[in-house]
């Protein structure tokens, strides 16, 4: 790219409204100077919320206030249904035991149960059998009541007391100012959109779904104090029932919470009564948020969507118990997540630990912090209904016949939650904001060498910021500052253990101190820039060959097939644009030759003009470097190369670590492998390597990606899969290699490096950066192959051998899988 499009200036947009305490402060979209030193006004703002030691009268002013109900603070006339009453929760309770859905399960179960009783003879004795049956039909059906009626009051959010949401909110807003010091950040153009929609929603008595992403349990916080802010009803929160727990699980959920369980355990009652509780509160119109990725992000990039409570949202607009619900995408971005450390330690293996009050409180001491701010962003909300039957609509043109145009039918709805799922992602990645510190720790993590000086990073953070711009992100609205302050406000919320600084040299340089952490914010920026890095990381098979350009030039038909390799392998990593794999890769080389990264040389005659998937008028023949890339030293080539680095490397150990499953000997063909303790092993393969200098970087033993990785093997029937039939949290996973995935064994007992495994391996090696004193084919089938059978030789000492009651899922499984991949 040249050196001028850096220059770019930010897009005229609506400003910023700062969310500080009682304060709101509107932000325009270009950068004033301040007239007063640069930490006078951060501080002021700050401290707005008082603080009783500093000003005692003030505080006990700004206490008397949301204790009387002043103004804003009384939230009595809220946009929405009536909320925070005395017998709220027992007005609930007893709309969702009404519910014809949760009356006709019980009945069922009751008599499931009866006939098993019958069958055993318990009525066998009774004078009058039928007089006997209805009795005890009627005390199972009075117990199950009992039981659903304890359920439901266990689970509904309890909006009692107006007293406590307004003291609920003022204790939030102090503890997440004192973190987080220059407070909440949205678009007042959005916020006025949101507010017009919400006064439509409550007039229809329809609901707003909110679907944040998830990075924080700072996320649910955060979209409450807007909400009360602006005097919107405050939504219900689908919470996991793991908060739940002493003190805060009772805050929460009298302060908007619902609690579920992580696994429903093929509970019919407890199954039946959520979807009743949903019913019931999109029936009356209250408002809903609920997580689309299910569990916080640990790596910095958006997850994959959960379809559970989603699956629930559709069941009732489809059913037509409910006529329509509102849905809301929301992008929550912070300078720093609060917990990052931790996710970190869970990354690298470390179990999760149980949620109490005294980590909440004090993790990495986040009542002193200051960690920047929040940012929330909100897409233009949509119909559910009309997204549905558009979806109908679309296929039944598209395949009249089809059982896909019956919206009720099992293939409709997993393709209809597949489509509504990666929407939600779509539209929550259109609104997110770039912030400072992603700008930065992406810098620091796709540079040559071991740190950056100062002129240096202010470039090429300009130089990412324009390019975020021009792929159609947002850069957080500061970013219009000078770039110097950007990156001293960054780096003081990033802090000394992430970002190293080194000033007594001739130039002030930045190194990357942990870079593992650091990776949680490169990874916000990555999905702006997915299919530029898919394509540079394709055409590195044949850069890291070396030789003049004409030996680095890739044909248009080598690429293709490698973009569509890598694609596919990262397609439970990332979201890609829906436009096709060929327009999409012809799109991306058009932009990159126009950033002057790349040369493509075309064919003398016209393109057949009726070919949709070639927007270019030529045919395009081979990529290479451009020349004036070359001269730069392939610095943006090799950037978006250091986007994906990281995930082949997962991959590719993951792909690596099943060369260790290859059964030892005969006897051992059919035995079966615990799934968590294979992933751990390849945990432990990767670390071996990283420290040998095998492996480039040690976030690819992350235990997410490692994850991914797994279930891409799955799904391509690398490995069976095996589940116990009893489905419950202590249920067990375990897999073998698939007989014609499963690698030789020489005369000596060493596993030969050929085969189907090893030719998908070569495959993700050939993108795979080189190392330091390295080349992979050596590599790999001396030192790493030898290491990856000794660690997997241990995993067949504690073997499963199938027994009754374990279910084999394997072409079963693949097929399910690949028709819904299809859909």
């Amino acid at each position: 790219m040249s050196p001028s499009k850096t220059d770019i200036p930010p897009p005229t947009s609506a400003p910023d409204l700062e969310i500080l305490g009682d304060q709101v402060t509107i932000h325009p979209g270009g950068y004033v100077q301040p007239t007063v030193p640069e930490d006078g006004p951060e501080r002021n703002l700050v401290e707005h919320m008082a603080r009783f030691r500093e000003s005692p009268l003030d505080f006990l002013r700004e206490i008397s206030l949301y204790v009387s109900g002043t103004g804003w603070r009384a939230y009595e006339d809220v946009i929405g249904q009536p909320i925070y009453y005395p017998g709220f929760s027992d007005n609930m309770k007893a709309m969702i035991m009404r519910t014809p859905m949760l009356q006709q399960r019980i009945l069922d179960l009751a008599n499931k149960r009866l006939d098993v009783e019958e069958k055993a003879g318990l009525f066998s004795h009774a004078h009058n059998q039928g007089n006997a049956k209805a009795i005890r039909r009627d005390e199972i059906v009075s117990s199950l009541r009992e039981v659903a009626l304890g359920l439901t009051d266990g689970m509904i959010c309890k909006m009692e007391s107006n007293r406590f949401i307004r003291f609920a909110y003022y204790s939030a807003t102090q503890l997440l100012t004192r973190a987080y010091h220059q407070g909440i950040h949205v678009s007042s153009e959005e916020v006025l959109r949101l507010r017009s929609v919400a006064e439509t929603a409550a007039k229809n008595k329809h609901s707003i779904i909110f679907l944040p992403c998830h990075r924080s349990h700072v996320d649910y916080v955060s979209l409450q104090l807007i909400c009360y802010r602006l005097g919107i009803a405050l939504p219900t929160v689908v919470a996991g029932d793991n908060l739940k727990i002493p003190v805060l699980g009772s805050f929460l959920q009298h302060a908007g919470a619902m609690w579920i369980r992580r696994s429903f355990a093929n509970d019919a009652l407890y199954t039946t009564l959520v979807q009743s509780y949903m019913d019931t509160l999109l029936q009356n119109g209250f408002n809903v948020e609920c997580f689309i990725e299910g569990g916080r992000s640990r790596t910095g990039k958006l997850l994959s969507p959960k379809f559970g409570i989603l699956s629930f949202f559709m069941d009732s607009v489809l059913s037509g118990r409910v006529e329509d619900a509102i849905i809301c995408p929301v992008s929550t971005q912070y300078d720093k997540v609060v917990e990052t450390e931790s996710y970190i330690s869970e990354l690298l293996g470390q179990p999760k630990p149980q949620e109490n009050l005294r980590d909440f409180l004090s993790a990495s001491s986040v009542l002193s912090l200051k960690l920047g701010r929040v940012d929330v962003r909100f897409h233009e909300p949509w119909s559910l209904r009309s997204f549905i039957a558009e979806q109908r609509a679309r296929v039944s043109d598209a395949k009249p016949s089809s059982a896909l145009s019956d919206p009720l039918s099992p293939q409709s709805r997993i393709r209809l939650l597949r489509t509504l799922g990666y929407r939600v992602l779509s539209d929550i990645n259109a609104v997110s904001v770039v912030m400072p510190t992603a700008l930065i720790g992406t810098v620091l993590l796709t540079l040559r060498g071991r740190g950056v000086g100062k002129s240096e990073l202010i470039r090429r953070v300009e130089w990412l910021s324009a390019r975020v711009r021009a792929k159609g992100g947002r850069v957080a609205h500061f970013a219009g500052a000078p770039t110097s302050t950007i990156i001293e406000r960054g780096l003081d919320v990033l802090g000394p253990g992430l970002v190293g600084t080194i000033d007594d040299l001739p130039e002030t340089t930045y190194t990357a101190v942990d870079r593992f952490q650091l990776s949680f914010y490169r990874n916000m920026t990555i999905h702006l820039f997915i299919s530029e890095a898919l394509v540079c990381a394709a055409m590195y098979t044949k850069v890291k060959q070396g030789g003049g350009p004409d030996n680095q030039r890739i044909s248009f038909d080598a690429l293709y097939e490698q973009v569509g390799f890598l694609s596919s392998i990262f397609r439970g990593e990332f979201i890609y644009p829906t436009a096709g794999l060929l327009l999409n890769l012809h799109r991306t080389l058009l932009g990159l030759e126009s950033d002057g990264v790349i040369t493509l040389a075309r064919s003398d005659s016209r393109a057949d003009p009726n070919d949709a998937a070639n927007p270019d008028a030529h045919k395009i023949l081979s990529v290479e470097i451009s020349s004036m890339e070359r001269k730069n030293g392939r610095e943006n080539f090799d950037f978006y190369n250091f986007l994906l680095w990281p995930f082949i490397e997962s991959t590719w150990l993951g792909a690596v670590s099943l060369m260790g499953l290859t059964p030892p000997g005969p006897n051992q063909s059919e035995a079966w492998l615990d799934i968590r303790q294979a992933q751990e092993t390849t945990q432990t393969l990767g670390k071996t390597l990283y420290h040998q200098g095998d492996l480039s970087y040690f976030e690819a033993v992350n235990k997410e990606t490692l994850k991914n990785a797994y279930q891409l093997f799955v799904e391509e029937g690398i490995v069976l899969i095996r589940r116990s039939s009893i489905e419950s949290s202590a249920s067990t996973t375990a897999i073998r290699l698939a007989p014609d995935w499963t690698p030789q064994r020489d005369g000596n007992g060493s596993i030969v490096p050929e085969g189907r495994l090893w030719d998908f391996i070569e495959k993700i090696a050939k993108s795979r950066r080189e190392g330091k004193n390295r080349r992979d084919g050596a590599t790999v089938s001396t030192r790493v192959l030898r290491l990856a059978d000794l660690v997997g030789k241990e995993l067949f000492e504690t073997a499963v051998v199938p027994g009754e009651g374990e279910i084999l899922e394997d072409q079963r499984r693949r097929a399910r899988r690949k028709q819904e991949a299809r859909l």
